[in-house]
């Protein structure tokens, strides 16, 4: 039995679920139970505090958004105003697996849910809530996506990153077509999308009677649908006129990505533009997740390296110095490296370096890169396996001013230029450093790259790039 006094007082990151007979039950839901989660700002709280609430979507209740006090920390954060207790309701989530459809009707429980839950909520929230002798309105948070359908393939533990998920969704699209993808995601940070690439119909029979849980589908790998990573491959249009005269030069042009996710910008990057990739990644179990659901694969031109990103970077720019000219120069039109004490080195420096690495830290909110980037010895690292026209691109999410304003101080100390794409989604952008000056020309025509560069990439985003 739980005290009436314990939601009085406010508590911290203090996190606490118990149930209740649902108010309205229905023919489907008759013997139902809801879910009640009450969850209290880690960060101080403000005098009177603020109270909210959100009722959780119908049918996603098992939804790690929804199910997990990481999921109802980052819910919190994301309120566009400071939350000092945050209160979700919904049924009570079901273990069994299940085909989520976006229902077209509102149940009775979410249609009166303003009427039914002000006892309850004015109940939950504390003291201090009701200092002035008013009753106060608790507003009612509504969460809005653009799922319309989802289905959990693959469950698994990784001892790096913990529980994750990969999931097949259905998604609305801006011209109402339909569109199909495939994402990775994870327990501790769930309101976050790792991965997401296109995914289409094993047989092509179209996508009129295509349905989530009764259609295999196989990644379409010759698009990018992660909303920043067209941006980041739109970074390469500086240094197009480069990259272009090293092909012709008979040389593959060369990316290290620190953090593979679900491989989609290695893939790409091979496929579609002819690269030689590197990619690094500490955990093994999410790289065995990326080969087996979003089709990434070691092959003569993609090589993927189970390490610390940061470290393996720093490592190969230790290397780099050590080693003699020509184990670091353009010695051979093909091939990645010779080995050194057991581990391969790469012939030559990297033309770009493609930095996708996100805090690990809920309790940093979701922030890019993690902090133990933004150091001198790491910035000094990359610069030094990147080559004399090369370039430095990295996701950047910022949740501070000051967090932006100390990643722009420090990159300016070693990089000659810095530039930046918005990528549109109010969260993230592209922040691109480069080693030498650039002659950018978007509208010349005569370089065969950029040409091949704009018609796989939105051209938009090589328009947006702005020199900071």
């Amino acid at each position: 039995m739980m005290d009436a006094s314990t939601f009085e007082t406010l508590t911290p990151s203090r996190f606490i679920t118990f149930t209740l007979p649902n108010p309205n039950p229905t023919s489907s839901h008759s013997n139902s139970l809801i879910r009640v989660a009450v969850l209290d700002s880690p960060l101080n709280s403000s005098s009177p505090p603020h109270v909210a609430s959100m009722l959780v979507p119908e049918g996603r209740e098992s939804d790690w958004i929804f199910s997990t006090q990481s999921g109802h920390l980052q819910l919190l954060f994301s309120s566009p105003h400071p939350i000092s207790r945050f209160i979700l309701i919904g049924l009570n989530p079901h273990s069994s697996k299940h085909i989520y459809h976006r229902p077209f009707n509102s149940s009775l429980l979410h249609q009166q849910f303003h009427i039914w839950s002000k006892p309850l909520l004015l109940a939950l929230s504390p003291k201090s809530f009701f200092s002035n002798g008013a009753l106060p309105d608790i507003p009612i948070l509504s969460y809005e996506d653009n799922l319309i359908s989802s289905l959990v393939i693959n469950q698994c533990l990784s001892s790096h990153v913990g529980q994750m998920l990969v999931e097949d969704v259905e998604i609305e699209t801006q011209n109402d077509s339909r569109e199909f993808r495939r994402r990775l995601r994870f327990k501790r940070m769930p309101n976050l999308i790792q991965t997401e690439v296109l995914i289409v119909p094993e047989t092509d029979s179209g996508l009129n009677n295509v349905c989530i849980g009764d259609t295999k589908f196989i990644p379409d790998l010759q698009v990018l649908v992660h909303p920043y990573l067209g941006p980041m491959v739109a970074s390469l249009s500086l240094i197009s006129d480069y990259i272009d005269g090293r092909i012709r030069n008979g040389f593959r042009p060369k990316a290290l990505c620190l953090g593979v996710g679900g491989g989609a910008l290695l893939t790409f990057l091979a496929i579609q533009l002819g690269f030689e990739v590197v990619g690094v990644d500490s955990d093994n179990e999410v790289l065995k997740v990326a080969k087996n659901y979003f089709g990434l694969e070691d092959s003569e031109f993609i090589r993927i390296i189970v390490a610390d990103a940061v470290k393996y970077m720093k490592k190969l720019a230790d290397r780099g110095k050590q080693c003699s000219k020509s184990s670091f120069n353009d010695s051979e039109p093909d091939g990645f490296g010779h080995m050194v004490n057991g581990e391969e080195v790469t012939r030559h420096k990297f033309d770009a370096v493609m930095v996708d690495l996100d805090s690990s830290d809920i309790r940093d909110g979701i922030s890019s890169p993690p902090l133990e980037f933004v150091r001198k010895q790491v910035l000094l690292a990359a610069k030094l396996v990147l080559s004399e026209f090369g370039i430095l691109a990295i996701n950047v999410i910022s949740p501070s001013q000051s967090f932006y304003d100390n990643i722009l101080n420090l990159f300016q100390k070693f990089f000659h230029d810095l530039y930046k794409i918005d990528v549109g989604n109010g969260e993230n952008f592209i922040l691109i450093a480069t080693v030498s000056p650039q002659v950018f020309s978007v509208g010349d025509c005569s370089n065969p790259f950029l040409l091949r560069l704009k018609s796989v990439i939105p051209e938009t985003y090589i328009n947006s790039i702005r020199k900071i």
